[in-house]
């Protein structure tokens, strides 16, 4: 029998009020399933739409029927936070208000079958832990502007974290000077423990928003110690720089074009920085076909007629990388907007399939 979890001050955050409108919501343990959730929706006043997130991975997607009632499965035992998300009448990311619950479920489903692994995967990162593997990543650090004039310190794990099977990186705002070291963030790295030649890379995330944020999630050749960039080759699976809301890149860096000249495109996304997407890269012997959500919704495709070291060094191990940088020489060319901060990239999965 599942427990029913009620809020204290202590394990809940308050509910959100203002004026205009209230974010709120009941919940109750389904009286035939332990492990489903019902949900209803109690915001009041002048709002648009709102969005769960169950803390389980699943949301509801953003409703404009207020008396919409969500439904969740559970199937694992354990606390969970649920949050309602609410729109208000200007409808921007500023004008929005959440409220948040624990659930606590108490039993398994012992009829719940886990879902088998989809064909051809061989590597994945669920963060369904509690902390960051070690095993498949470790932090980069320091505030040496990465090569790009960024502005953050990159710290060791202080800025990441797990939470309901997300991987949080935060970027965070020290102090109001915009010089290196004012904000401080993460930047993760598969190098010598997670390294893949070819294959379908996915990887499911929702972005920060504001100006001057610049995440990317993105590969760099293991021989990058050896003969150094861009030589080593750079696959931008997803890069995005917040003065340009909701067009998301997707670049290739090699000898024949690097930096400004990379040879890549970029695709609009309206939901880029309020929904998760799937960022995805097919990386065959002729090509890297770069797409967002489905195989067909192609950013970019890279496939050099005749290949050679200047064109292709992609015939050798990459690594990931995930991060989020403040300002620099492209996230930071309209200046920072301290007002925004924190702000988080969070991720769902990373994933490699065979081919």
């Amino acid at each position: 029998m599942a427990i029913f979890t009620f809020c204290t001050l202590s394990s809940c955050s308050e509910k959100n009020e203002s004026p205009s409108y209230t974010a709120d919501f009941d919940w109750a343990i389904d009286s035939e399933n332990p492990n489903q959730v019902n949900f209803t929706n109690k915001s009041e006043g002048e709002y648009l739409y709102f969005e769960w997130d169950y803390g389980n991975g699943e949301e509801s997607g953003t409703q404009t029927d207020k008396t919409y009632q969500g439904t969740s499965f559970y199937p694992n035992k354990g606390q969970y936070s649920a949050t309602i998300k609410v729109w208000g009448p200007t409808n921007t990311n500023e004008d929005t208000k959440t409220y948040t619950e624990t659930i606590t479920i108490s039993e398994d489903d012992e009829d719940y079958i886990s879902p088998e692994p989809e064909e051809g995967l061989i590597w994945s990162d669920e963060f369904n832990g509690t902390s960051v593997d070690l095993a498949n990543w470790e932090f980069e650090t320091g505030a040496g502007g990465w090569g790009n004039q960024e502005l953050q310190n990159y710290t060791d794990g202080d800025n990441a974290h797990i939470s309901n099977g997300r991987l949080i990186i935060t970027a965070k705002k020290v102090d109001d000077n915009k010089t290196a070291g004012s904000y401080t963030s993460s930047r993760m790295v598969t190098k010598g423990l997670q390294e893949f030649t070819y294959g379908r890379m996915e990887i499911r995330a929702k972005l920060p928003e504001g100006t001057g944020m610049w995440p990317a999630i993105w590969m760099l050749g293991a021989n990058i110690s050896e003969v150094s960039w861009p030589a080593c080759g750079e696959i931008d699976i997803m890069e995005y720089v917040g003065y340009q809301p909701n067009i998301v890149h997707s670049t290739v860096h090699t000898p024949s074009g690097y930096a400004g000249n990379g040879n890549g495109n970029k695709i609009t996304l309206d939901t880029a920085e309020e929904e998760f997407h799937t960022y995805g890269v097919i990386w065959t012997e002729e090509s890297l076909t770069f797409y967002v959500d489905t195989q067909d919704n192609v950013v970019h495709t890279y496939a050099p007629a005749v290949k050679n070291s200047n064109n292709w060094p992609f015939n050798k191990p990459h690594f990931f990388i995930l991060n989020v940088a403040v300002g620099g020489s492209w996230g930071g060319v309209n200046g920072v907007d301290n007002s925004i901060f924190p702000q988080t990239m969070e991720v769902d999965y990373v994933r490699v399939y065979e081919l």
